[in-house]
């Protein structure tokens, strides 16, 4: 037997079979939000009038100011009132769009507030629901409920007609109280929480989320990259020192030196390959010198010619210039791996706040970000400081990644 998904606002709910809408409690929610707005709006008129009453009397002496300030303050109250009420007929509760004062004690508060959009669409809000909103909801009660009444009352045998007719109101009153209660708390979510907002919060968080991965893995790398420093490599050179001395104390002759040689050898490699590694993982040349020189010598340990033509005005906030070296890095050990390229180029220019770089090589082109190569985590890392890339890679060649990324240079 198939059951009807659980309705979340008084429209849902009114799509159900009437029966099934009947018995649910949401007509008494509709009825109750409307009777509670009746109430909510004659005290925010009363508030409203006070205080720019008050004000403008007061404006002549010039502390009129006070009053006028607190009846937008008071508007934030009101509109919080109302986000409460609107969970009697949206399941799903309306976010506070205030963000935290910028300081302790009511006068950083008192300025967060003056100085929010959100304040100001309340207010707004707070005018509307005044002088319209609750008069709405007082006739729409008024002819639900106070209509078949005075049917009622006023029956005798000439005017049955009447009492039919309020009859009929009363029957289709669960509908016409939700279907404007539902209608009100549509509008009263639009001025108060509107959905681009929530989407825009939501998104900054990703962003930050993400942004927040990117310095944990930077902040893992370096950690490894200690770990490996003083810990593999100091073993690597003890272990070359005792190789060294059994070198020393072996005769001339011995059967055991080409091995030991040969060891010796290999060690050296490893040696290099872990310098190699750490110089990539956590380059001290980027935190001395900055990006341009950092990626100049990761250039020149490619097993391809590079031309790096960097020419910025200074040093990048530190995180920044992380970023942007492991994405020209990762960019180009993705162009030795996997392009077939004989050569590659790194281009950057600061224009209007602006950094633009270009990577370019001769390889075999067709990198394509939508099938999931190295050139997603590029992008990834991109969209953590609000940067753009863009891929042109024809089959054939030549592939060029072309890089934005908004900053300022200290």
């Amino acid at each position: 037997m198939r059951t009807e998904p659980r309705p979340s606002t008084a429209w849902q709910a009114m799509a159900r079979r009437p029966w099934a809408f009947l018995a649910s409690g949401w007509p008494w929610r509709a009825a109750a939000y409307l009777l509670s707005g009746v109430l909510v709006g004659a005290a925010a008129v009363l508030v409203l009038v006070a205080g720019l009453v008050a004000g403008l009397v007061l404006l002549v002496v010039l502390v009129g100011v006070a009053p006028l300030a607190g009846v937008v303050l008071a508007a934030t109250a009101v509109a919080a009132v109302e986000r409460w009420r609107l969970r009697l007929v949206d399941d799903d509760p309306a976010p506070d769009p205030h963000r935290p004062p910028s300081g302790p004690g009511p006068r950083a508060w008192v300025a967060s507030r003056l100085t929010e959009r959100a304040t100001w669409r309340e207010l707004g809000f707070t005018l509307v629901s005044a002088c319209a909103l609750w008069w709405l909801d007082v006739l729409v009660l008024a002819f639900a409920f106070g209509l078949p009444a005075l049917c009622f009352a006023a029956t005798d045998g000439s005017t049955w007609p009447w009492t039919v007719f309020g009859a009929l109101v009363l029957l289709a009153s669960p509908w016409t109280v939700t279907s404007w209660a539902g209608a009100r708390a549509a509008l009263a979510r639009t001025l108060l929480a509107p959905r681009d907002e929530e989407l825009g919060a939501q998104l900054q968080e990703v962003r930050a989320a993400r942004s927040r991965l990117l310095d944990a893995f930077d902040a893992e790398r370096v950690r490894i990259e200690r770990d490996l420093h003083d810990g593999a490599q100091q073993h690597l050179v003890a272990l070359g020192l005792t190789l060294g001395l059994l070198d020393l104390d072996l005769p001339a002759d011995s059967p055991a030196r080409p091995q030991l040689a040969r060891a010796q050898r290999q060690l050296g490699d490893a040696h290099r390959e872990l310098r190699d590694l750490l110089r990539g993982l956590n380059p001290p040349v980027l935190a001395d010198h900055g990006l341009a020189a950092a990626v100049r010598e990761r250039a020149g340990r490619l097993p391809l010619p590079v031309a790096v033509d960097l020419d910025l005005p200074g040093r990048l906030p530190p995180q920044l210039e992380t970023h942007l070296y492991y994405l020209v890095s990762e960019a180009l050990t993705n162009v030795a791996r996997h392009s077939g390229a004989s050569r590659a180029a790194v281009h950057g220019r600061y224009r209007a706040d602006l950094l633009v770089l270009e990577i370019t090589d001769d390889g075999a082109g067709g990198a394509d970000p939508a099938l999931g190569t190295g050139l997603t985590g590029l992008a990834d890392r991109l969209a953590a400081v609000d940067g753009r890339l863009r891929v042109s890679s024809p089959p054939g060649g030549p592939t060029l990644l072309h890089v934005e990324v908004p900053c300022h240079f200290g």
